[in-house]
């Protein structure tokens, strides 16, 4: 399975790695208790205070792709388990529904439970929304023990809850491994 590369140039620096997923939440403190609650999240930072000025304007805009007239208002980096962190913003403006798995772009996070069941249990009694119980994964994932899950959260984001005790199986001609955890 290897991949058709463009004729874009290549031998220049590489990324290490994912170390940020941005979201945007209709309210963050809201949002904070839900995946405090429901995730373990922790806070590593606040990007942008209550009593900050808003961040806005054309400049702003065009920085980030925003439509004219938004203001981020807050910003939080939140911390769940090992992995990435999760960027949160607090937006003003015009804004559309979350997407969902069949729209382009982002359109879910997923994070890695030894317990999927009593993660899915905390995660729906902090607010969210299970949309099935937690059923096989897909071809490489499909060792002995894997679950997963999707829940809504209150704002229409989807997370996936997922166990892979057994691991991932790699076709022979694969180019990387997945991330996992490190063992416990």
């Amino acid at each position: 399975m290897t991949i058709e590369r463009s004729s874009a140039p290549s031998g220049g620096p590489l990324p290490r790695g994912i170390q940020h997923i941005g979201v945007t939440v209709p309210d963050l403190d809201a949002a904070t208790r839900f995946l405090a609650d429901g995730l373990g999240a922790k806070v590593a930072y606040d990007g942008l205070r209550p009593e900050d000025e808003p961040r806005s304007g054309p400049e702003v805009e065009r920085q980030l792709g925003l439509p004219a007239g938004a203001e981020i208002r807050r910003q939080r980096m939140l911390v769940i388990g090992e992995g990435p962190g999760l960027e949160m913003f607090e937006v003003s403006g015009e804004q559309r529904p979350a997407s969902g798995l069949s729209d382009l772009g982002l359109n879910h996070i997923s994070l890695y439970c030894d317990d999927i069941d009593g993660s899915l249990a905390r995660l729906v009694a902090a607010g969210g929304e299970a949309l099935s119980e937690v059923h096989g994964n897909s071809r490489h994932e499909d060792t002995p023990g894997n679950g997963s899950v999707y829940v809504r959260a209150p704002w229409g984001m989807l997370i996936e809850l997922q166990t892979i005790p057994g691991g991932h199986t790699y076709p022979a001609d694969a180019e990387a491994e997945v991330w996992m955890p490190r063992p416990r």
